[in-house]
């Protein structure tokens, strides 16, 4: 249905026709006078013609609402076609995140089973760094793992040893193939003490791991401090050709346990002397370094390979594979310094160039 509003003029009733008006000598004028000074008064007060459509303008009928059975089929088709990818969408999402967290799942199960576990990195989002910190720790425990085992041997071979020297003395001592003289005696002694440190050693170890070191504190003089140390060291140190230095920088004052504190920086110049060739330097350096007070122990030694720097601090480890006592110790030194340093709230840590020596930072707040 169309409606068509339509404004136009129509003749007021009683007007003059024009026809009318051009019997008269000017009768034509006075009317379209008229009827155009109207029109331009009325104009701005007349809205257009409004054109109102029910339909569409070529009369066909309008389908975009048109809920007919082809329309309703289409609008069915369309929204299963988008549940259908939604649902295909979540269901490749839940794989992918799935897969890893399985395969992690297992890498555990096996782990907890005695066995080695990996897992596969993809990507550096939130899984992959996952796998890459599990594998880390994957790795970690396998090494601490070995390690213990290690350990075991190690502690059965550092206690067989003296114990077997002794033992074998005794028994020729015993038996009449030996006398028991002074230089005998003064060799059990030796093998004696030596069984002695090595268990001190390892108590010391078991105490600090478990976090029941005790300390006692009082003001300690660092350049006195490494004083007392080169003295203890110097008549070890002459025997095998090594000249000590010390040398502090100012007045340098910690508050630590001295015992402990002779024990650190002893062990780390026994080391130092063990591995330096006759000849050669060891120097016990202090100094301020911001807040805290770093003592050096450097030699003029081998040196130790890159490779095996960040092993120096494990348990029982030695440079010397042959476990020879005159080049190593029991390999525990290292460890309980640096167990030491760390309850007195510092730290331990070496550099080493091959060939030229190594030095260790005895790092303490001041």
């Amino acid at each position: 249905m169309r409606l068509n509003l339509d404004f136009s003029w129509t003749r007021v009733p009683g007007a003059v026709p024009a026809q009318a008006a051009d019997d008269g000598p000017r009768g034509g004028v006075v009317p379209e006078c008229v009827a155009g000074s109207r029109r331009e008064q009325l104009t701005p007060y007349v809205a257009p013609p409004a054109l109102l459509f029910l339909s569409s303008r070529g009369g066909d009928t309008s389908t975009v609402f048109d809920l007919s059975p082809e329309n309703q089929a289409r609008i069915a088709g369309v929204a299963a076609l988008v549940l259908l990818i939604t649902v295909t969408a979540s269901v490749m999402a839940g794989t992918r995140l799935s897969r890893p967290l399985r395969a992690l799942t297992d890498a555990v199960r096996q782990m907890e089973e005695g066995r080695a576990a990996r897992v596969e990195v993809k990507g550096k989002d939130e899984i992959g760094r996952l796998a890459a910190a599990f594998n880390a720790m994957a790795e970690r425990r396998e090494r601490l793992e070995e390690l213990r085992k290690a350990m075991v041997g190690d502690v059965a071979h550092e206690l067989r040893t003296p114990l077997s020297n002794i033992r074998g003395w005794l028994e020729a001592a015993q038996d009449g193939l030996a006398d028991p003289d002074p230089e005998l005696v003064a060799s059990l002694l030796e093998e004696a003490l030596l069984l002695q440190r090595v268990i001190d050693d390892l108590q010391d170890l078991a105490v600090a791991d478990a976090g029941e070191l005790r300390m006692h504190t009082e003001p300690v003089d660092v350049a006195d401090l490494l004083t007392q140390v080169a003295t203890a060291h110097r008549g070890g140190a002459e025997a095998a050709g090594v000249t000590l230095l010390t040398k502090a920088d100012g007045r340098l004052h910690l508050v630590a346990d001295p015992v402990r504190l002779r024990q650190m920086v002893g062990n780390l110049v026994s080391n130092a002397v063990r591995h330096t060739p006759p000849g050669g330097t060891v120097s016990l350096l202090a100094r301020h370094d911001g807040g805290d007070v770093v003592i050096d122990v450097a030699d003029t030694g081998s040196g130790i390979a890159p490779g095996d720097l960040p092993l120096v601090f494990e348990r029982f480890w030695r440079v010397e594979k042959s476990r020879s006592r005159r080049s190593g110790g029991s390999g525990l030194g290292l460890p309980i310094a640096r167990k030491l340093a760390e309850a007195h709230g510092g730290s331990l840590s070496a550099t080493s160039v091959v060939g030229v020596g190594s030095t260790f930072t005895l790092r303490l707040p001041a």
